[in-house]
C-alpha cells in the first residue's frame, strides 16, 4: 500500500522518545509534518534532525507539528534527542507497519547489496488530517526549508 496527496493519512499509534503513546490523529487540527528517516545517530539522519531542530520555532509559527519516524527503538531515538537536543518527538515503528502505510520502506541497494529499509521521505498533512505534499528520495540538503516554505505558501 501507499499513500497519496488527497488522501486521508493513515493513521497510527507509536512509542515516542517522550515515553507517552502517539497518535496522528491525536494532532488533528494543527499541520503535521511527518518524516521518515532509516537510523538515527547516522550522517545524513542527524543533519536532517538537526535542519528540522534548527527550524522548530518557524515551524511552530506555522502551527505545524514535527514528528520523525524511524525503526529505531525507543531507548535509541531518547539518546539522539539528548545528544543534539532535537525539540520534537521521534517515534519508534520497529516492526515497519507505519513505514509500510506510508510506502517509505522500500527495496534498496547499496553497494551492490539489495536490502529493505526506510526510503527517506516527509509528508505534510493538514489540520483536517489529509496528506497535502509528499517527498519521497528526500535530498537532505534545503529539504526542511522547501517543507517549511511550501507549509509558509500553503496555510
Amino acid at each position: 500500500m501507499t499513500v497519496e496527496v488527497g488522501m486521508l493519512a493513515p493513521d497510527f499509534t507509536l512509542a515516542a522518545n517522550n515515553g507517552e503513546t502517539i497518535k496522528l490523529s491525536d494532532f488533528r487540527g494543527k499541520n503535521v509534518v511527518l518524516y521518515f528517516y532509516p537510523k538515527d545517530m547516522t550522517p545524513g539522519c542527524t543533519t536532517e534532525a538537526c535542519d528540522f531542530r534548527d527550524q522548530y520555532e518557524n515551524f511552530a509559527a506555522l502551527d505545524a507539528v514535527i514528528l520523525g519516524i524511524s525503526p529505531d527503538p525507543v531507548d535509541r531515538h531518547v539518546k539522539f534527542v539528548e545528544k543534539y537536543g532535537l525539540p520534537f518527538l521521534l517515534l519508534a515503528d520497529p516492526d515497519n507497519q507505519v513505514a509500510e502505510a506510508y510506502g517509505v520502506w522500500q527495496l534498496k541497494k547499496n553497494f551492490g547489496k539489495e536490502y529493505m529499509g526506510i526510503e527517506r521521505s516527509t509528508f505534510v498533512i493538514d489540520k483536517q488530517g489529509n496528506i497535502t505534499k509528499e517527498w519521497r528520495k528526500v535530498k537532505v540538503k534545503g529539504h526542511v526549508e522547501e517543507a517549511l516554505e511550501y507549509i509558509r505558501d500553503n496555510q
